[in-house]
């Protein structure tokens, strides 16, 4: 594994605020809301060795205003942060290492993976399951955790356009090994039920429509003497397979249905819906190592996915509600695509496009911004170069649509060659055309993990009705 606290992926330690970019080209105005990318950048130089997902979570903003554009990055103040800080050196260990449990938590909840938007603020969650943060888009000053009492967690929850609940997954090691949840618009519980599971799994994601919601149970979890141990191991089961739990959103815990599929794993999907008696779920699927027999190779496999080296294409599975069937189907065999988005607007919903990110073998390495067609696998792309490092590009709706791809596309790029960092702006009907806008910002964007798009109508809820910060620069 590549040295991931060098290069492109070396920590920032300023925290800064600028109005006033170089900017070539012209920011649409109609472009009005907030992009964000969260991802690791240890606040102090890690004890033992350092894994990606050991950093201090940060969350670098680009804030579209109207045809203006400002810049900011803040660290996520965690429990972990905060004793840190106090402590003004490290006092965790990663993932990595042998860590005995430190009272509920077993390793740093760092909130350095996931960010999304809901009821008008964003949240920032951890891979390995740790406390959502809630965070004002704007400002990015940390607000706390999700107010819900308790233990609550979740890597990848989901945001229902239409009635704004939030349904999520918590796993642990312990009984029971996953639950799911609703949230409603206000931030409050509103649905929780323990998930039956054979034993302690690692899920990553999971995918909602409009009536229910996609649970995954997939071959690679821990190795349990290294747990007992206090050390985090994983392992890929090529004896079992992949199962896809369906429950209706309000489900109680004996109306999930399991559905199998041949054994993989899963990071990221792309989205859900449903057409008549099927629940379709598109989704990028890990390809296992192969030995030369053509088998699944488990420890390659194991090792491919702890060390971050992506392989996985498009692929759309089929759950029959009425025959108990899954149909599973590789869109497009041939494009290493990972990191997807699509039209937030349509999640639940059938939607056509995914906004992907191309990426190479290594360690994550987004090379490419990617759009396509899921239906027939046909992608656009741009990159400019195999220098470029990508962050991931949500889709960003124009003010009043017309189509579901009539928008743009907004990430973070740092170019190994130029030894620069931009803003770059797409427009998503003609992504190859290339950037409509490139904004130059004045100090390097860590390479990280996952962006979200908030609308500006949505921030509105905490900053007025124009969707403007209270605070100054």
């Amino acid at each position: 594994m590549r040295d991931m606290i060098a290069g492109p992926y070396a920590p920032v330690l300023q925290e800064t605020v600028c109005d006033k970019l170089e900017i070539e080209g012209e920011i649409p105005s109609d472009l009005n809301g907030v992009y964000l990318r969260n991802g690791p950048n240890p606040r102090y130089a890690p004890q033992g060795r350092y894994h990606w997902f050991d950093g201090d979570g940060m969350l670098h903003a680009a804030h579209f205003d109207r045809g203006r554009l400002t810049y900011r990055n803040r660290w996520v103040r965690t429990d972990a942060f905060a004793r840190e800080e106090a402590e003004r050196r490290a006092l965790y260990w990663g993932v990595m290492e042998s860590h005995k449990e430190r009272g509920d938590k077993p390793m740093k909840d760092s909130a350095n993976t996931d960010v999304i938007g809901h009821g008008g603020v964003a949240l920032a969650s951890w891979y390995l399951a740790g406390e959502i943060y809630r965070v004002d888009p704007l400002t990015l000053e940390t607000l706390g955790k999700l107010p819900l009492g308790g233990r609550f967690s979740a890597p990848h929850p989901k945001v229902d356009p239409a009635t704004g609940e939030l349904m999520y997954f918590d796993y642990q090691n312990e009984v029971p090994y996953m639950s799911y949840g609703v949230i409603g618009d206000d931030g409050q519980p509103k649905h929780r039920v323990p998930i039956d599971l054979p034993g302690a799994r690692l899920p990553h994601d999971m995918a909602i429509t409009e009536r229910y919601s996609i649970l995954h149970d997939l071959p690679l979890f821990h190795d349990m003497d290294a747990l007992r141990a206090g050390r985090h191991k994983i392992d890929f089961h090529a004896e079992l397979p992949a199962r896809f739990g369906i429950i209706p959103r309000y489900g109680a815990a004996e109306s999930i249905r399991w559905f199998e599929a041949p054994p993989c794993w899963l990071y990221h999907t792309v989205n859900a819906w449903e057409e008549g008696d099927e629940v379709v779920m598109v989704a990028c699927r890990y390809m296992p190592a192969r030995d030369a027999r053509g088998a699944i190779d488990e420890r390659k496999t194991a090792r491919m996915i702890a060390e971050l080296q992506m392989d996985s294409r498009l692929c759309r599975w089929r759950f029959d509600l009425k025959t108990g069937q899954t149909k599973e189907e590789i869109v497009d065999p041939e494009h290493n695509l990972e990191f997807p988005t699509s039209n937030a607007r349509r999640i639940g919903r059938r939607s056509r496009w995914a906004y992907q990110m191309e990426q190479t073998r290594e360690a994550p390495h987004f090379t490419a911004v990617v759009k396509q067609d899921i239906d027939s696998g046909a992608i656009q792309r741009w990159s400019d170069g195999p220098g470029s490092y990508y962050s991931e590009a949500p889709f960003a709706p124009a003010e009043h649509p017309i189509a579901e791809d009539d928008g743009y596309l907004v990430s973070f790029v740092w170019n190994e060659d130029t030894k620069r960092s931009e803003i770059q702006v797409f427009d998503a009907r003609d992504l190859a055309r290339g950037p409509v806008a490139r904004a130059r910002v004045p100090q390097r964007i860590p390479a990280g993990f996952h962006a979200a798009w908030i609308e500006a109508g949505h921030i509105a809820r905490r900053h007025g009705a124009s969707g403007r910060s209270r605070h100054t620069a």
